[in-house]
C-alpha cells in the first residue's frame, strides 16, 4: 500500500534568519512544522555556529533548489587573529598560534590576491565526501583527512571593520566556497594565524537579507491566526528562485501536455531559441522545460 505524505500542500520559499546554535536540518524541521507542510528542503547548509539566510523550500518549490544552490552568496565573517584551529572556527582545538596582529593597511593590501578564481583547500571538518564518507565524520574519528584543493570564485571581498584582535569582512562568492578556509588563508598570507569567530550569510542567489524572517516571527504569525492565511504572507513564490531563467507563456492546451510529460511543438517565431525556460500559463508556473528550436521538452513539472 502506498504511503501518504502527511501535511498540507504548501508551496514557496521561506527566507529564514537562522539563529545561532540551530542546525540547518533542525531549522527545516521547525519551519515545516509551523506551516504543517508536506514537503520541505533547504538550499545550502549553514553550520550551527553560523547565522543568517537559510532559504527553505516548501512543497513544489523543492524542485527549484538546485537553481539556488548554484547562485552566488554573500557572507559577513569575523577572523580572530592569533590561533588556527582544527575546524577553522571556534569549535576546533588550537593547532598553531601567532603573536602577530596585522594592521588595516596590511589586510587591505593582501585582499586583492583572493579575488577571482582561487585554489582553496577545504577544511578537514567539512561535508565533502572522501571514499563515500563525510570528511567531518572521518576527522571526528581521529583520522587524518587529506582533501584535494579545488577552484572557487570570489567576486568581491572587503574589510568592514577591525580591532587589534579581530577583523570583520564581507565576501561575495560562488558555489563551494568555504569561508572558514578563506579566513585561514588570509591569515597565512599575512604571516599569522586566525579562525572564524563569527559567520553570517546575508544573501543567497536572488534572495536578499531584507526579506529574512526570524523563527519567532513565523511562530507568531501561525499563532495569531491558527488555520488562517497569515502565515502564508511569509512565503515567497516558487518562481522567485528562477529570476535568471527566461519565461515562456503557453496556452492551457500546451501547458496540459507538459504537465503530462509530453513534448510540445511550438509554432511562430520565438525570441528564445534554446536552453532552460520557465513555462507559465496565465500567472501560474507550469514547468521547467528545455527548449531546442521549436521543440519544448518538460524537465520538472509543478503540481500546483
Amino acid at each position: 500500500m502506498a504511503r501518504h505524505r502527511k501535511g498540507d500542500a504548501v508551496h514557496g520559499w521561506v527566507l529564514l534568519d537562522k539563529p545561532l546554535g540551530l542546525s540547518s536540518a533542525g531549522a527545516v524541521a521547525r519551519v515545516k512544522r509551523i506551516f504543517n507542510a508536506n514537503k520541505a528542503g533547504h538550499a545550502g547548509t549553514l553550520d550551527p555556529l553560523a547565522t543568517g539566510m537559510l532559504p527553505i523550500a516548501l512543497g513544489e518549490a523543492t524542485k527549484t533548489v538546485p537553481f539556488i544552490m548554484d547562485g552566488a552568496k554573500v557572507y559577513s565573517f569575523t577572523a580572530r587573529w592569533g590561533a588556527e584551529t582544527t575546524t577553522d572556527d571556534l569549535e576546533g582545538t588550537i593547532t598553531q598560534t601567532s603573536q602577530k596582529r596585522p594592521t588595516d593597511a596590511e589586510i587591505d593590501a593582501i585582499l586583492p590576491q583572493f579575488l577571482g578564481t582561487i585554489s582553496q583547500l577545504p577544511p578537514a571538518f567539512s561535508a565533502i565526501k572522501k571514499d563515500g564518507v563525510r570528511a567531518y565524520e572521518l576527522a571526528r574519528a581521529g583520522e587524518n583527512v587529506e582533501l584535494e584543493p579545488r577552484n572557487v570564485e570570489i567576486f568581491a571581498l572587503k574589510r568592514v571593520d577591525s580591532s587589534p584582535d579581530e577583523a570583520r569582512f564581507e565576501v561575495r562568492c560562488g558555489k563551494g566556497t568555504y569561508v572558514r578556509a578563506l579566513a585561514r588563508d588570509i591569515a597565512r598570507a599575512l604571516g599569522t594565524a586566525a579562525h572564524v569567530s563569527g559567520l553570517r550569510r546575508e544573501d543567497v542567489g536572488p534572495f536578499r537579507r531584507e526579506h529574512m524572517i526570524l523563527l519567532e516571527n513565523l511562530a507568531d504569525l501561525a499563532h495569531k491566526a491558527p488555520g488562517g492565511n497569515a502565515i502564508l504572507s511569509a512565503l515567497h513564490p516558487l518562481e522567485t528562485a528562477l529570476d535568471d531563467i527566461p519565461a515562456l507563456a503557453l496556452s492551457q492546451a500546451h501547458a496540459a501536455r507538459l504537465l503530462h510529460g509530453q513534448t510540445v511543438i511550438l509554432t511562430g517565431s520565438l525570441e528564445i531559441k534554446a536552453g532552460t525556460v520557465l513555462v507559465t500559463c496565465g500567472t501560474k508556473p507550469v514547468a521547467l522545460a528545455e527548449l531546442n528550436g521549436s521543440v519544448l521538452e518538460p524537465r520538472r513539472v509543478f503540481n500546483l
